[in-house]
């Protein structure tokens, strides 16, 4: 008697008509991160803010295509009303261009497109300063909490509570009076050393949960140190929520800054931001409402831009989330 062959039994991907392909953790994070259509929208939003405002007036000695600077006077023209137009002429428009102060001007002359963008430029230097600062102490302090546990863990959590009990705003309006006129770089930093403690809880949890997990004990058994057991074996399985994190922070760190520009604890005459354009012109808004709206436009979509491309990151690194379609 003569057996026959046995048919390969198909696997439940093949089964329901799906073709199941093997890719690496970075080329699924990549994968769903472009799918998420917030994300990318965000993504091209962002990038456009930040060329514009880069590019256009220059930045660091390095000049821009705009020919006009935001500390400039000059003659009011047509009342200080814009000269942007994005009407097409077969709407009855004028079509699209510039003009020649496509913002308008403030009060004595000088151009606000090139106000705005200076003050976009100081936001995001803020913004990304305290993102970078606060991500890093956060990150030190939960991942050294969460590893070693102890006095050293009990010590650092309570420091942690402590800055948490205190309100964000009433200590950023201290440092914001005290290093607003030295300069954006000094106050992000300061700002950053005032909302790492979410990002430490955080990172503390994650510590925690990986710390048991069998390749750390496998690194201990073989004697491993425990510098690079944290730092090359249990943090960059925290980097997702490490970036997440970040995004969500340099995010709060726009509105944060606008905050304190805003009630005028942030940055300091000659320079602006665009939390102090919002608080030099609230009172034009019923007359001069432009004056108003444009950085508060750019304040809109820089923040909202940053969430989105968290959101995206966010659901790209979710690990319940391992196959992709092809």
């Amino acid at each position: 008697m003569t057996l026959s062959a046995q048919a390969p039994t198909p696997d439940s991907g093949t089964e329901q008509g799906m073709t199941i392909v093997a890719r690496t953790q970075a080329q699924m994070v990549r994968r769903r991160f472009f799918r998420h259509r917030a994300a990318l929208t965000g993504m091209i939003v962002f990038g456009f803010v930040v060329g514009l405002s880069f590019t256009s007036i220059g930045f660091a000695g390095v000049p821009g295509w705009w020919d006009k600077s935001y500390l400039d006077t000059g003659a009011l023209m047509n009342q200080g009303r814009p000269t942007l137009s994005v009407i097409p002429e077969f709407l009855g428009g004028s079509g699209f261009h510039f003009g020649e102060h496509p913002f308008g001007q403030d009060d004595i002359g000088i151009d606000y497109f090139a106000k705005t963008m200076r003050g976009a430029q100081q936001s995001i230097i803020v913004a990304f300063l305290v993102g970078l600062v606060a991500t890093t102490v956060g990150s030190v302090i939960g991942a050294v909490a969460g590893y070693y546990r102890g006095r050293a863990e009990a010590v650092l959590m309570r420091l942690t509570d402590v800055m948490i009990t205190i309100p964000v705003l009433i200590i950023a309006a201290v440092v914001g009076r005290r290093f607003g006129d030295s300069g954006v770089v000094i106050l992000g930093i300061f700002l950053g050393l005032v909302i790492w403690p979410s990002m430490a809880r955080l990172l503390r949890g994650e510590f925690l949960s990986l710390r048991e997990k069998e390749f750390v004990e496998a690194a201990r058994a073989v004697g491993t140190s425990a510098s690079r057991i944290i730092f090359r074996h249990i943090l960059p399985n925290t980097i997702g929520v490490i970036i997440v994190s970040a995004t969500l922070a340099i995010a709060g760190a726009v509105l944060l800054e606008s905050a304190l520009s805003f009630l005028g604890l942030g940055i300091q005459a000659p320079d602006t931001s665009l939390g102090q354009l919002v608080n030099e012109y609230r009172s034009a808004f019923t007359t001069r409402p432009w004056l108003f709206w444009w950085p508060g436009i750019f304040i809109i979509a820089i923040a909202l831009s940053i969430n989105f491309i968290g959101d995206g990151l966010r659901d790209a690194f979710d690990p319940r989330q391992t196959r992709v379609r092809a």
